[in-house]
């Protein structure tokens, strides 16, 4: 398991009891989603965490894919899944990269607030370009933290936090480095919002 396995599985109770900080963004934001996503559709989003955005989505696709690289994370999804008798939902315990996600599969990928703790974005973006079907989108919203007011404090503190235990891997992505990022793994920037915050929604396609 790695460190960042173990610490979202520390954290994952925490988590799913944890109400969205910004409920109205995060309902703009699945309704954007929405829009890009057909009932014919067969998904995979990657960093899932306790399911609850998948699990709002699914009425909108045929099938779902969440992944998320936290077993303590899946397994609170499932029980969710369970609990709300959502059947085209699969919650596999896997990395971006993780052959066990198909390839060439999918309609499109969605990545929510999972982008910035990568450790090698180009790797997996380049890994969820090749697990699109041609023409496929890859539906984010990141933290664009090298944007953030207080990028400055927290530069100094998360490395802190991290040498106790108390954060994952964090990048300081711009914007601007992120839509780049997404360009060179392959794909066209279809749409860029920032949402009214320093978080990127971005649709790409699969060139």
């Amino acid at each position: 398991m790695t460190n960042d396995a173990r610490f979202w599985d520390d954290a994952a109770a925490k988590y799913a009891a944890s109400p969205v900080k910004d409920q109205q963004t995060y309902e703009y934001t699945l309704a954007e989603t929405r829009k890009h996503l057909s009932t014919d559709d067969h998904i995979l989003e990657v960093g899932c965490g306790t399911g609850s955005t998948a699990l709002l989505l699914a009425d909108a696709v045929a099938t779902l894919t969440a992944s998320d690289i936290s077993g303590e994370m899946i397994r609170i999804a499932q029980e969710k899944a369970k609990v709300k008798d959502v059947t085209n939902v699969d919650f596999v315990q896997a990395t971006p990269s993780d052959p066990k996600l198909r390839s060439r599969s999918y309609d499109a990928v969605l990545g929510f607030n999972i982008l910035h703790l990568l450790d090698d974005l180009p790797r997996d973006l380049k890994g969820l370009h090749d697990r699109l079907k041609p023409g496929g989108l890859l539906i984010s919203k990141t933290p664009c933290l090298g944007d953030w007011k207080y990028r400055f404090f927290a530069r100094a503190a998360i490395p802190v936090m991290q040498f106790f235990g108390k954060a994952p891997y964090v990048s300081f992505l711009t914007g601007g480095e992120l839509e780049a990022a997404i360009i060179a793994a392959g794909f066209e920037i279809a749409e860029a919002d920032n949402h009214n915050t320093f978080s990127r929604f971005i649709v790409a396609k699969k060139r």
